[in-house]
């Protein structure tokens, strides 16, 4: 077939086929690049005093065990709010809903949200949970801001995988004289886990990548605190930290270690999901 192009259509695909090898090759160096360069400068400035201590101005310290302390808290309450919200409404829209047109509402409800800048979420989250419902500055409004940006996230990948469910397994079980709901929770949602699992995981790094809906939310403290007590009270994550300490301190060394930190929980969190799904896979092949 390829001695019958025309010398024209040969160079055009050879032009194409080269812009894409220049794009993949320049996309896995910038990504490299970054990287590298991320962990060369912070490696260095990690020690064991900066991960197990909290900040001691009066002997001019500096330690981000509370920053650390303070994602976990938030990540751990925003899934546990918003994974049964956002798996809830899927299943709703998936296998309950009749009126498609209220359906197609909520889901472009959804795509709207899933687009909006995480700064107006902050400032909204801000005016509601800190305000209006007396919150006040602390880790629960930031979380509960956080959830209603990773909702749309967890409702639509739960649908897409719902959506995968073939329906002669729905059918098959009803035709077993199976209820509505135990078909959904014994056929459906144990078919569609790997979307489950991803909206989980996006959900995870979206939560450890955001800082400006929590600075208006959360706080920047670098207090020490319980998980409960914590919960009450203004807190910094890592990313919030690591602006404070670049943008307000200048220790950009500080800041470059919470970088490489924040790095390597996004490689492992892409690595636990690619394990993930192939494991997922394997078993729905047995």
């Amino acid at each position: 077939m390829n001695h019958d192009m025309t010398p024209r259509r040969r160079f055009y695909n050879g032009c194409m086929r080269t812009l894409m090898y220049l794009s993949a090759v320049l996309v896995a160096a910038l990504t490299l690049f970054l990287i590298a360069y991320v962990l060369i400068r912070g490696v260095p400035n990690l020690s064991w005093q900066l991960l197990t201590t909290k900040p001691s101005y009066l002997s001019g310290t500096i330690g981000i065990l509370p920053d650390i302390l303070n994602t976990v808290y938030i990540v751990i309450l925003t899934l546990v709010i918003v994974l049964p919200v956002g798996v809830g409404a899927a299943v709703y829209l998936t296998e309950y809903a009749k009126n498609r047109r209220l359906a197609g509402l909520i889901e472009y409800a959804a795509e709207t949200l899933s687009g909006i800048p995480s700064i107006i979420y902050g400032l909204v989250g801000m005016l509601v949970f800190c305000e209006l419902f007396g919150m006040k500055t602390s880790l629960t409004a930031g979380a509960l801001t956080l959830c209603i940006m990773n909702l749309p996230t967890v409702m639509r990948t739960t649908q897409e995988s719902l959506k995968t469910v073939p329906q002669s397994l729905r059918e098959g079980a009803f035709g077993l004289g199976a209820g509505k709901w135990r078909v959904i929770h014994t056929v459906v949602l144990p078919g569609s886990v790997d979307g489950i699992v991803s909206g989980c995981i996006l959900s995870v790094g979206r939560i450890l990548g955001e800082s400006a809906a929590l600075l208006f939310t959360a706080g920047f403290a670098h207090t020490l605190y319980g998980f409960f007590e914590g919960l009450q009270n203004p807190g910094a994550t890592l990313t919030v930290a690591l602006y404070v300490y670049a943008k307000e301190q200048g220790e950009f060394g500080v800041a470059f270690a919470i970088a490489a930190i924040l790095m390597v929980l996004a490689l492992v969190i892409n690595f636990a999901a690619g394990l993930v799904g192939k494991r997922l896979k394997r078993r729905e092949g047995r």
